[in-house]
């Protein structure tokens, strides 16, 4: 569904109205494109660390154009603020307000992004404060941007160094249009496991992915991301959606398997037909869920049992098979699909909220066993995303949706399935056990 109102307010007539009124004007976000540059314009590199120097140099062999001071009034691309050696809260004042001095130079849809640590590494309260700070700076710079401006924070794990291949991963994503929906959210470099694709436009080469619920929507929109990424799909969604999953696989060439997740044997069904017609198993993403809304007071034994074994269950039994399989060894990667309702709770969701937020919890236990075999599993969160599901909220509901974010609009399909291809990929190999919001940076809740 296409946000008329945004497509409006970017136009002529419809934009000086806004502007009159006083009225929200999202900007037209810049998406990604095979072969578009990695940014629009020169990149500032901030920070007197030996990881901020590193850092630069990597950039300069990526062949953008990278600044170490800035230059009055030049249109920049994007600030990366390298705070990795932060001891006090005190150090964060010259890096930042350096920081602040360039924001008005910032183009539409630049990027700032920072690299710090997690404060719950530290053995000392003011180092831990100092790096907590990060995550309340970083966050209120990101309410304040515009132009479809985003900032975002990469944790680097005590030990990792800014140009370990997830932290550089990491920020390639960040910087890129892949993240177009993804504001005010950090990812966490837990290793220096991963490594660096040889082609960055096809990071998915040789791979063989499973997406559950294919058939449409976001879905649909996954299997198309990871195709264009260079993977082999293996689709899979319930018989009644036969049809349309056969048209998704054969748009992307690859092969469908009608399944109900929620069968016992729904794990090792999914490994024997990946295996059998393509020899291997390297991906799996959890996009399969339903919904059956209705507020407690009203909630029965089929709607939240329903609920709860689609969302959650179904993907435990699979986990578990996948873990047992000899054919699921080789860096393996599972990606679920979570949701912010989880995260900040939603009216009339109790059950749905409960099985994303249990998606959640079980990707973070999972972790170390992932890890075990040199994988990693992972969650995205979305938070409003134009599907045929939100298009049937009432209209004044919708509205108050897709604004209430620091980027004044939905995302789409798209913006969920380039967040999973990026933590898919072997590139993400050191971030393991993170759940990354899509979600434009919600204004309420968690």
């Amino acid at each position: 569904m296409t946000d008329k109102y945004t497509t409006l307010v970017n136009q002529g007539l419809g934009k000086n109205i806004a502007k009159r009124l006083g009225l929200p004007q999202p900007a037209l976000l810049r998406r990604y494109k095979p072969g578009q540059p990695l940014t629009n314009g020169p990149v500032l590199v901030q920070g007197n660390t030996a990881g901020a120097d590193e850092l630069a140099a990597t950039l300069l062999s990526w062949d953008l154009d990278v600044r170490r001071h800035a230059v009055p009034r030049e249109k920049l691309g994007a600030i990366i603020l390298v705070l990795d050696e932060l001891s006090r809260p005190e150090d964060l004042e010259k890096p930042v307000l350096s920081a602040a001095s360039s924001l008005r130079d910032l183009g539409p849809n630049a990027r700032v992004v920072t690299i710090s640590r997690p404060a719950a590494e530290s053995p000392s309260p003011a180092q831990a404060a100092a790096r907590q700070g990060v995550d309340g700076f970083l966050r209120s710079l990101a309410k304040e941007l515009r132009a479809g401006a985003t900032a975002n924070g990469i944790l680097l794990a005590d030990g990792v160094q800014s140009t370990a291949p997830s932290a550089l991963a990491a920020l390639r994503f960040f910087l890129s249009g892949r993240s177009a929906f993804v504001d005010g959210q950090f990812l966490t470099v837990s290793s220096a496991e991963g490594h660096l694709p040889g082609d960055f436009e096809k990071p998915l080469a040789g791979k063989v992915a499973v997406v559950t619920g294919a058939a449409r929507g976001i879905g649909a929109a996954i299997a198309r991301t990871l195709h264009r990424d260079g993977a082999t799909l293996v689709l899979v969604d319930i018989p009644g959606a036969g049809d349309h999953l056969a048209a998704v696989a054969n748009e992307v060439r690859g092969t469908a398997l009608q399944l109900d997740i929620s069968t016992e044997n729904a794990g090792q069904r999914i490994i024997d037909h990946a295996v059998q017609r393509h020899g291997r198993l390297d991906i799996v993403i959890h996009n399969a869920g339903i919904t059956r809304d209705k507020l407690l007071a009203n909630m029965d034994h089929a709607r939240w049992s329903s609920v709860l074994n689609i969302n959650i269950a179904a993907q435990l039994r699979i986990n578990e098979a996948l873990l047992a399989s000899e054919h699921f060894r080789d860096s393996p990667r599972i990606v679920s699909v979570a949701s912010t309702s989880g995260i900040a709770g939603n009216r009339g969701q109790t059950n749905y909220a409960a099985s994303k937020s249990g998606v959640m919890g079980m990707v973070r236990a999972s972790a170390p066993g992932l890890a075990g075999h040199g994988g990693t599993i992972n969650a995205v969160a979305p938070g409003f995303i134009e599907t045929d599901m939100t298009a049937r909220i009432p209209f004044a509901v919708r509205e108050v949706g897709r604004r209430l974010n620091s980027l004044q609009q939905g995302g789409q399909p798209s913006d969920v399935a380039e967040a999973i291809a990026f933590l898919a990929s072997d590139a993400a190999g050191g971030i393991n056990g993170d759940v990354l919001r899509v979600c434009g940076q919600n204004l309420v809740g968690a």
